[in-house]
């Protein structure tokens, strides 16, 4: 059944490649300038670092630190509150990119980072106040209600199960976890320079790769996002279908939309929350082969997304 359905939207998408050449291409066009100009200057820099950091051992005193700040809130692990800081200061996917390599290299639980990738791979706050309501909205007066609405629910969300989770497992044992991973780094020491070396070569690339991947997932669903507006829908429903296939190219759209302002907010709260399925497929290659479970997530994104509509109407009636 699943191959039935991708194979007729690969016959559609080829369909719809050939009988709109020029509108196809201005999408394709649009979906790279956007990866180009916004995602690759913002993103490749900090995912190159934090590759570093996480595989050359600097990052535990940082982790120590950034966990002391939050645990009275959020019970984290050392690894855990670097994720979470990751993810909400520099925004989606970080947050899943993190959690997939600091399971990987053995510093944080499956339990923790199943919890971790759900809970902080948002959008960011530069994206949410400048792009969303600066630019495309024009309502800078509600850059920081959105940004609250947006990380209050997955913040509370990610305290109470990770409460939950603290109480089967015992912090003692990820410390012990991440006590053996480093003794078994030190077994096998390697000569300064030509580790460090070896290191940020491998931090460069898997960086580039990762944007790379980024580029094609942006590039395909902005292309998905323009085959959208050619069917004979009214325009509100295309914004919709849009806004959840590609989140970009859906506040846009709200901002063409001869909508009243609390409409258009509680479109662009539910798009940002949600990440459009681009962002299910981005996250879905960060995660690959590491366990983590996508139906969680994307559970958890709907439930996450039906809230912050929630309370972003709960804002709109009590206090604007």
């Amino acid at each position: 059944m699943k191959k039935n359905i991708f194979l007729l939207m690969m016959i559609l998408f080829i369909a719809y490649i050939l009988g709109y050449p020029e509108e196809s291409m201005h999408a394709a066009a649009d979906g790279l300038v956007l990866w180009y100009e916004r995602v690759l200057p913002a993103l490749l820099p900090f995912s190159i670092l934090s590759n570093i950091l996480i595989y050359s051992g600097l990052l535990a005193p940082i982790m120590r630190r950034l966990a002391n700040l939050v645990r009275f809130l959020i019970p984290l692990s050392d690894a855990g509150a670097f994720v979470l800081f990751s993810g909400f200061l520099f925004g989606f996917p970080m947050g899943s990119k993190n959690c997939s390599e600091l399971l990987k290299n053995g510093q944080i639980s499956l339990a923790e980072a199943e919890i971790l990738f759900i809970i902080t791979n948002n959008i960011g706050p530069v994206f949410i106040s400048g792009f969303i309501f600066h630019q495309q909205l024009h309502l800078p007066e509600l850059a920081l209600p959105g940004i609250a609405l947006i990380y209050l629910p997955p913040l509370l969300f990610g305290s109470l199960l990770l409460r939950r989770q603290k109480n089967k497992e015992s912090r003692e044992k990820q410390a012990q976890l991440f006590a053996q991973n480093s003794r078994e780094k030190q077994k096998n020491p390697a000569s300064g320079s030509q580790m460090n070396f070896k290191i940020i070569d491998a931090g460069i690339m898997n960086g580039f790769e990762t944007l790379a991947k980024l580029g094609g997932y942006i590039m395909l669903f902005s292309m998905a996002a323009s085959l959208i507006k050619q069917l004979p829908l009214p325009v509100l429903y295309q914004t919709i279908g849009i806004g959840a296939t590609e989140i970009t190219n859906g506040i846009r759209e709200i901002g063409l939309l001869s909508a009243n302002t609390a409409d258009k907010f509680l479109l662009a709260m539910g798009f940002a929350a949600f990440g459009g399925i681009s962002g299910l497929a981005q996250t879905a290659s960060m995660v690959k082969g590491t366990g983590l479970s996508m139906k969680k997530y994307i559970t958890g994104k709907l439930c996450l997304t039906a809230v912050t509509v929630c309370l972003s109407i709960c804002y709109l009636k009590f206090f604007c």
